[in-house]
């Protein structure tokens, strides 16, 4: 384990963070609930069955979380802690932090993560801010096969890099300008974000991480750019020359990125994006995720989530397909094109994709290198 411009030995881990860590007054990174408040909730919801009337479900309902100390305030006694938990009613998921089990159940990964990170924050307040994957899935960035078991943190307070139960504290430097506040509390700038989780994993996993930040909006190629600059000499960030040159904001989902990086590995030219077809008068009948309009071939990521995206109100799955099908038709016969799809588990046979490939393209070893 490495961090950035300090000790590279992290301190032994911890099963549980400090104790008496969810005790910490709270600051900007979130809100405030006076103890008058739960209490007079409390005069006429004390124990209730029903979930509308529980109090703690006004704290879940701001942050998805709730402290031993908010369930102590708003009458439960330690034995019914303990029993709730046993019966699957709450989630302990840190030491001192919980969640409704039915409003846990209804959380992906990426939803667990989040309510963690702004349970880390509550308990380490302005002292760190959000990073790597954590910043990542704080700014809303898609975080295809990134490592969602532990909070990520940057310490701001010149703290030595640890792992600490549940979460990663790195010892980095924040310039200045580097943090900002969001809805769930302090975190990174999205571009160091995104560098930073892409540095811990495989190529093919960064460039994804890379084309979603830019496809976020929040920054663009040239910020990309410039912090990976400055950022070339950290720690773990060597492998990324290639991802950061390749990163467009262009790539339309996570499923065209890893397209993207296959083409690259298997030795064929570098596809157009987007590429625009249009018709008589200047109609547009279609836009394409790959084209090699010198080889007159186009290629289509076939996802599942696209056609989700595509589907209107009220239709249904196989008008969506009937649709797609029929742009399909008009996007060959204007372009007299070879149209080639591609799906999730083509991925995994990259020999086979080579071959639906090799003889409409050519083949050839050190592109984008």
């Amino acid at each position: 384990m490495e961090f950035h411009h300090g000790s590279d030995h992290p301190s032994p881990s911890r099963d549980e963070p400090a104790a008496g860590a969810e005790e910490r007054p709270q600051g900007a990174n979130g809100p405030a609930y006076p103890q008058a408040t739960l209490r007079g909730l409390q005069a006429s919801c004390r124990f209730a069955d029903d979930r509308c009337m529980d109090p703690l479900r006004f704290l879940t309902a701001e942050c998805g979380f709730f402290t031993r100390r908010e369930a102590l305030n708003a009458g439960y006694a330690d034995k019914d802690i303990t029993r709730l938990v046993r019966a699957g009613h709450w989630i302990r998921f840190r030491r001192g932090y919980y969640a409704f089990g039915d409003e846990w159940a209804t959380l992906d990964d990426v939803g667990r993560h989040l309510v963690r990170s702004r349970a880390v924050l509550r308990s380490l307040g302005g002292a760190v801010a959000l990073s790597h994957t954590s910043g990542v899935l704080a700014h809303r960035i898609d975080s295809w096969q990134l490592d969602l078991r532990r909070v990520h943190v940057t310490r701001l307070d010149g703290a030595q890099g640890r792992i600490e139960g549940d979460v990663v504290h790195h010892e980095g430097v924040a310039l200045e300008g580097d943090v900002i506040d969001t809805e769930i509390g302090q975190v990174l700038r999205p571009e160091r974000c995104v560098l930073e989780a892409a540095s811990r994993h495989g190529n093919e996993a960064a460039l994804c991480v890379l084309d979603a930040g830019l496809r976020s909006r929040l920054f663009d190629e040239a910020a990309l750019r410039a912090r990976h600059a400055h950022m070339q000499n950290w720690p773990f960030m060597r492998h990324l020359q290639i991802p950061v040159r390749m990163a467009d904001g262009s790539a339309g989902s996570v499923g065209e990125s890893r397209g993207r990086w296959w083409f690259r590995v298997l030795g064929f030219p570098a596809p157009e994006l987007q590429w625009e077809v249009r018709g008589r008068d200047d109609q547009l009948l279609g836009i394409c995720d790959w084209a090699w309009p010198e080889y007159q071939t186009i290629g289509e990521f076939d996802g599942k989530v696209k056609y989700g995206r595509l589907l209107r109100e009220g239709q249904e799955p196989g008008e969506v397909v009937f649709e797609e099908k029929k742009r399909e038709d008009g996007i060959r016969e204007a372009t007299q094109f070879v149209v080639i799809r591609f799906i999730w588990s083509d991925y995994d046979r990259p020999g086979a994709l080579a071959r639906r490939l090799e003889h409409r393209l050519p083949r050839y070893r050190g592109w984008a290198s």
